[in-house]
């Protein structure tokens, strides 16, 4: 077999590297996918290792799914035995063998963020608080922060910190609802995305006999971006990898932007700590994009501190410089991007699948959304609402999930009175409450509800019981869409869409339709042996983005840059790049921030194959309301001999590729048109360097004639103070910068005189 012949050096040495600690630093686009899948195929092929000892884990079930391919097309079927998934779904089928150990229930049912939500504000009403104070994102992120460092709810309580932090923020019953929200998620036979890492932790570590047969059975673990993990699961890894040792870790630190989520960016950069003895293999050569663009993605990432070092290089040509877009508004911005794109795909013969619009926060899509419909040009948003969001289909899967899993309660409050069968909120509250106060699981008191209501609620629910009984026995007796099929008919669920003849409720009942052939298709799929609707319902619960998004249309994508992690385009425009917007003054208050937003434009950047476009606008609305901008810091960061300054003055009664000469009317044109190494970010962008004593004044008293200094335009002298509404405004006339009118609210100005 001739596959190491197609591997660079560094790459067939990952691939033979087996045994023992290894780290893999993979730079972007350096063919990390194909060094995993050599990796195992030749485990498999050239050690004899069997497949059922082999753990890979990813983030994605799409990217398992292609890899498994990928091995199988090497080494033959039996790469199906390899244990492949992301760190949820492997778990997950861990947990579903397991999970009695622990107090749960093999059938348990996986909560998505909506039911999470849904559960946390029933506790905030009960328990008569503020939800405006406990927002249910707000809370659920806090409780997911503790899950993903291994805080159980009796630690969060007794933590002096913890409890400062709640306190400060106004929040001091925090922990209660922690325990509540476990309390009930227990009660209901059920697990968030949270407790499948943290209770295979706790599974691990209260039952040493079951981590030892798992540390038995995978003789050799791998963990695909590992820069996103976070202490839960990097902890799990550490304990199955204990007696062998053969554990193989790729990630590229400089591509760690998931902070957010938990993300430690410390489990790449102390691994070796761990791991004295740990063998280190660095991909740097991009195979994806041009020279220019590899070389200003170096320049952004060097000014990191925190790093493992790396030069990524590139063989392919060198390609056309980064072109700087200036815009005066975001509505411009969005006409520059709307026209270049059609120029380019009219120009270059491009498919609209070729470009992608990157943006900070999704927010900034407006502008460029309508841009791209008055260009007819079709576009797709990812990170939209998805399929298995949508009403409809949560509506069913409420249905499948409670007749498979009958104490799951949000499942339970989402189906008992739809289609509506005269059973009110009231009674809804009696059930529950009676399971509460006699301690009974909800089905109990479901099966026996004329004992807890009285009159036709009672009745009423009693037909329901046995609708759903009726549910079981097909379960039971049938594969999943037989089962899901008869279910979707016999609630009324298909009835009552199918009833609803406006536009809308045509597509409801497409939907449905469209549910029951992924159920059919899942049956029909000769890989999946468990073809139940419990197995089903569980490979959704662990779908994750990237996996639900099917959409082939030939179409731009439109998407924040967290979300582009992972894919290429052969041009990509990074919109917005503005202080405060990119990076975000969210992410300013302190240097490991910083630097997260720093890797954040540099995944932006590595996203583009040909081209890469960069732009910004001097006034944007944000906040309702209209704001001046300034450039962003980074763009100053880029190796400016890779950068060509474009000025697109967007002519909007003008037809797309009209352009003219610079200072003509409705002028559109093109500077700093000069050989690739004397290309100059613009003077203007030079950024003032403050002076030491640099400290912002209270400007709420002002006045023209005064000298100030401003942190980037430097020193200059107040001309006039206007106050529109609750807003003053200063314009002030800079030694170096021109005239600048800028918000006192928002701009940090220090008086000199």
């Amino acid at each position: 077999m001739d596959y190491l012949k197609e591997l660079n050096p560094p790459q067939r040495e990952a691939v033979e590297r087996t045994e023992g600690p290894v780290m893999i630093i993979a730079g972007a686009g350096s063919g990390k996918t194909r060094v995993l899948t050599y990796r195992i195929a030749h485990l498999i092929y050239a050690r004899g290792v069997d497949p059922f000892q082999i753990l890979s884990l990813t983030f994605t079930n799409k990217a398992a799914a292609e890899m498994k391919h990928r091995i199988e097309s090497l080494v033959g079927l039996d790469a199906r035995n390899t244990w492949m998934g992301t760190f949820h779904s492997v778990f997950a089928k861990i947990l579903r063998v397991e999970s009695e150990k622990i107090g749960y229930p093999s059938n348990f049912t996986i909560y998505d963020t909506d039911d999470s939500k849904s559960l946390i504000r029933s506790i905030v009403k009960e328990m008569r608080l503020d939800d405006k104070v406990y927002k249910q994102g707000v809370v659920l992120s806090r409780i997911s922060g503790a899950k993903n460092r291994l805080i159980s709810w009796q630690a969060y309580q007794k933590d002096p910190f913890v409890k400062a932090d709640d306190e400060a923020a106004m929040r001091p019953r925090m922990g209660e609802i922690y325990q509540k929200y476990q309390d009930r998620l227990f009660k209901s036979g059920a697990m968030d995305f949270d407790d499948l890492l943290f209770n295979t932790n706790v599974l691990f570590r209260d039952h040493a006999d079951v981590l030892n047969k798992y540390q038995h059975r995978f003789k050799y673990v791998m963990v695909d971006e590992f820069q996103d993990t976070n202490l839960s699961q990097y902890l799990i890894t550490k304990k199955l990898a204990a007696v062998h040792q053969n554990i193989c870790v790729v990630g590229d630190d400089a591509q760690s932007i998931y902070a957010f989520r938990g993300a430690d960016i410390q489990n790449i950069l102390n691994f070796e700590k761990d791991y004295p003895d740990l063998f280190v293999v660095k991909l740097e050569q991009n195979y994806r994009s041009t020279k220019t663009i590899v070389e200003a993605a170096n320049s952004i990432i060097d000014k990191n501190k925190a790093q493992l070092k790396k030069t990524v290089w590139t063989s392919n040509p060198d390609g056309d410089l980064i072109e700087l877009i200036k815009a005066t508004s975001d509505n411009e911005e969005g006409r520059i991007v709307a026209t270049t794109i059609f120029e380019e795909r009219n120009n270059k013969k491009l498919n609209n699948s070729d470009f992608a619009v990157l943006y900070r926060t999704n927010s900034q899509s407006r502008a460029i959304e309508e841009a791209l419909r008055k260009m007819n040009l079709t576009y797709k948003i990812v990170g939209g609402l998805s399929f298995y969001q949508r009403k409809e289909i949560k509506d069913l899967m409420a249905y499948m999930r409670f007749t498979v899993n009958s104490v799951d309660e949000e499942a339970f409050k989402r189906i008992i009175n739809y289609p509506k069968r005269g059973i009110g909120d009231t009674s809804v509250e009696k059930i529950l409450v009676a399971a509460y106060d006699h301690d009974m699981p909800l089905w109990e008191v479901v099966q026996n509800a004329p004992n807890f209501l009285s009159g036709r609620a009672g009745s009423s629910v009693d037909d329901f019981a046995t609708m759903i009984k009726a549910f079981q026995i097909e379960v039971e007796r049938k594969d999943a869409f037989e089962a899901a099929n008869f279910i979707a008919k016999q609630s009324g669920l298909l009835r009552e869409l199918y009833e609803d003849k406006t536009i809308e409720g045509l597509n409801r009942y497409e939907n449905v339709q469209e549910l029951l052939n992924a159920i059919k298709e899942y049956v029909d799929n000769p890989e999946n042996e468990d073809k139940s609707l419990g197995a089903f319902l569980q490979e959704i619960a662990l779908l994750t983005d990237n996996d639900r998004d099917k959409d082939t249309t030939d179409a731009i994508t439109l998407m924040t840059i967290h979300s582009s992690k992972g894919l290429e385009f052969k041009q990509v425009f990074v919109v917005g790049m503005e202080e405060d917007l990119f990076p975000s003054q969210m992410m300013m208050q302190s240097r490991e921030d910083l630097e997260e937003e720093r890797r954040l434009f540099y995944v932006a950047t590595t996203r583009a194959m040909d081209k890469l476009y960069l732009t910004y606008a001097l006034t944007r609305y944000r906040f309702g309301r209209l704001l001046n901008c300034e450039p962003s810091r980074f763009l100053e960061e880029v190796d400016p001999a890779t950068i060509k300054v474009n000025k697109r003055m967007s002519a909007t009664r003008e037809m797309p590729g009209a352009m003219r000469q610079e200072g003509l009317p409705g002028g559109s044109g093109f500077i700093g048109l000069k050989k690739k190494p004397e290309s100059r970010v613009p003077s203007q962008m030079k950024i003032h360097t403050p002076s030491p004593d640099f400290k912002p004044s209270n400007t709420n008293n002002l006045q023209a004639e005064q000298l100030v200094e401003h942190p980037k335009f430097g020193f200059g002298k107040v001309e006039k103070i206007e106050v529109e509404g609750l807003n003053r405004k200063a314009t002030i006339k800079f030694e170096h910068f021109g005239e600048k009118t800028l918000l006192l609210s928002f701009a940090k100005l220090r008086i000199i005189d």
